[in-house]
């Protein structure tokens, strides 16, 4: 797995091929944030006698037989996750009020989607379902932590960068990455989200898109990052 602030070379090529521009950014993830993932995911586990062990913001160590509740090994993890993204990026629901919100908010800024995803192959059927939701808003396929490529993306911008995704582990990466993004760590599945601690550097938990437009709303050029909401 790459290190936190890394960027892989593969990532780079398409933020390179972006055009340039000094408008604000934000940069949005896409699984739980923009398309459901975890009622999705749930309902995948479910079908093969699985489940979520614990509404804990992890997946190995997380997932496990629903009759003996035991563990699923990490290899036996990673195949299921690989089959359930081959089945659902075609059909993956759209979290309630991401497009109008995205479009709104692009009058203003530059909003790129950066996603994980195993295997490349998935991206152009990923473009297609936001491409069917009327999003056509570039996006970039990553792998690991996310701070090297928003840092990467945010090179040369004096404006403003929000980071919005669910992972607690892209947020810490995105803070060691570019300390002065602001960070919105959305979560669409009620359940997930209440057993987050957040860390200091987010400034907003929520699985509400209207309450993140009007918090980006809030955002200006210059401005002092708002402090972490209670």
């Amino acid at each position: 797995m790459p290190e936190p602030t890394q960027v892989l070379p593969e990532v780079l090529g398409q933020i390179r091929a972006l055009p340039v521009s000094r408008r604000p950014l934000i940069v949005c993830d896409v699984d739980e944030v923009v398309l459901h993932l975890i009622a999705h995911l749930e309902d995948y586990l479910h079908a093969r006698d699985l489940m979520f062990l614990k509404h804990e913001y992890r997946l190995t160590g997380n997932i496990g037989t629903r009759n003996e509740r035991r563990e699923l090994p990490a290899a036996d993890v990673r195949r299921h996750l690989q089959v359930f993204f081959d089945e659902i990026c075609p059909r993956q629901d759209l979290v309630p009020g991401a497009d109008e919100a995205l479009h709104a908010l692009a009058r203003d800024w530059d909003i790129v989607l950066l996603t994980n995803l195993p295997g490349g192959h998935n991206k152009p059927v990923r473009e297609k379902r936001l491409a069917e939701m009327g999003m056509t808003f570039p996006v970039l396929t990553n792998s690991g932590p996310k701070g090297g490529a928003v840092a990467a993306l945010a090179a040369g911008r004096p404006a403003p960068v929000v980071f919005i995704d669910d992972s607690p582990t892209n947020h810490s990466s995105v803070h060691a990455s570019l300390p002065s993004a602001m960070q919105i760590q959305f979560i669409a599945d009620a359940r997930f989200r209440e057993t987050v601690d957040p860390a200091g550097h987010i400034s907003l938990v929520t699985g509400d898109w209207q309450e993140t437009s009007a918090f980006i709303g809030g955002i200006v050029p210059g401005a002092r990052r708002p402090e972490p909401a209670d």
